[in-house]
């Protein structure tokens, strides 16, 4: 068997669902976060809730019960020479704090494999997509410079679809998974990086939970795909999805944003599916508009973006703003994917005014 990895992830709250897969095969994992939950997960390790299909209710992972270890800390005294992979786990336009910027530029000098698990992909990642203008998908990042140091080989994508929740009402140490899809990831450039990844993979396909009931498969596995294209996949759901759920006034669910209008959001889809094609994508590597839109009929929240500018965020991630930039280098627009970014443009104006 493989030796034990040493795994660092930024950000507990989405970061602590993988987490909880890769302790399963007995990995040491550090998670990088806020004081209070660094205090919390160390005290208490975390919790992640998964609904398991034909069961009333959901299992509960304890990480303090799985065959791996857990820590937690804040981002000194963090040396990423000592791990095997990184994954970043926040939002983009957190990755600017101080501190967090400190540590990703370690991270980039230190050329350690990391995984992103953002909705909206590093630049170094966009770059290894062949012929576009680089310089000019800037304006879509909120500090696009703390990725400068970056080898884009060593930089790889994970599609975040699992949806999952912190219940409001508990503590922050505790994660509930509302739509248990998988992680697909892309291959790293190297073979010996990607074979990580595989090795991750495997094991968390081979988890068997113990219940009363006997052993039981878990939901949320991680699926590792030679093309660069799997990952964008989610592209067409955040912009027919959750970017649709801001509304000029406020918000409203995933759910009603596809299918108050099916229409049009197959028609946005649909719009970034083709464009995910310009850009080398084959069929196989993306999702169907009918399988999102029957998946979407479970969202009932409104996206993370969405509820972020309602409560006053200066900035959120602009993949809105991203797929439409690609776009216009490849001489395409859509009249609700433009009116999308200006609505998102004007509400962080006014969120930024409010905050200034």
């Amino acid at each position: 068997m493989p030796a034990p990895r040493k795994i660092m992830i930024m950000g507990a709250s989405y970061g602590s669902l993988l987490a909880s897969k890769l302790l399963f095969g007995g990995h040491s994992i550090h998670l990088v976060c806020l004081p209070a939950e660094a205090d919390l997960i160390g005290a208490e390790g975390f919790r992640v809730r998964l609904p398991i299909r034909g069961r009333k209710d959901p299992i509960e992972l304890d990480s303090r019960k799985l065959p791996g270890k857990v820590s937690a800390g804040g981002t000194s005294g963090v040396n990423p020479k000592d791990f095997d992979l990184v994954g970043l786990a926040m939002q983009e336009p957190q990755f600017r704090s101080p501190g967090v910027r400190d540590l990703l530029d370690a991270i980039a000098s230190a050329k350690v494999p990391c995984m992103s698990i953002m909705n909206m992909p590093p630049l170094p990642y966009v770059r290894r997509i062949a012929g576009l203008d680089y310089e000019a998908l800037k304006p879509a990042y909120t500090d696009p410079s703390v990725w400068d140091n970056f080898d884009p080989a060593l930089l790889t994508l994970c599609s975040p679809d699992p949806q999952a929740i912190r219940p409001p009402e508990e503590k922050v140490n505790v994660l509930h998974v509302t739509l248990p899809t998988n992680f697909k990831v892309a291959a790293f450039d190297d073979a010996k990086h990607t074979a990580i990844l595989r090795q991750l993979a495997g094991e968390i396909e081979a988890i068997r939970l113990d219940t009363p009931d006997g052993k039981i498969e878990l939901p949320v596995k991680l699926k590792v795909h030679d093309s660069i294209f799997v990952p964008l996949a989610k592209w067409s759901m955040l912009l027919a999805g959750n970017y649709r759920c801001i509304t000029r006034d406020g918000m409203r669910t995933a759910q009603e944003a596809v299918h108050s209008n099916l229409d049009e959001s197959r028609s946005v889809y649909n719009f970034v599916f083709d464009l995910c094609i310009k850009l080398g994508a084959v069929h196989g590597d993306l999702v169907p508009f009918e399988k999102y839109a029957a998946a979407a009929q479970s969202l009932s929240r409104p996206a993370s973006a969405a509820r972020a500018l309602n409560n006053g965020a200066p900035n959120i991630e602009r993949a809105d703003k991203l797929v439409q930039l690609i776009a216009r280098q490849k001489g395409l627009r859509h009249p609700v994917i433009d009116a999308t970014v200006a609505l998102v443009d004007e509400r962080l104006a006014a969120n930024r005014r409010k905050a200034a």
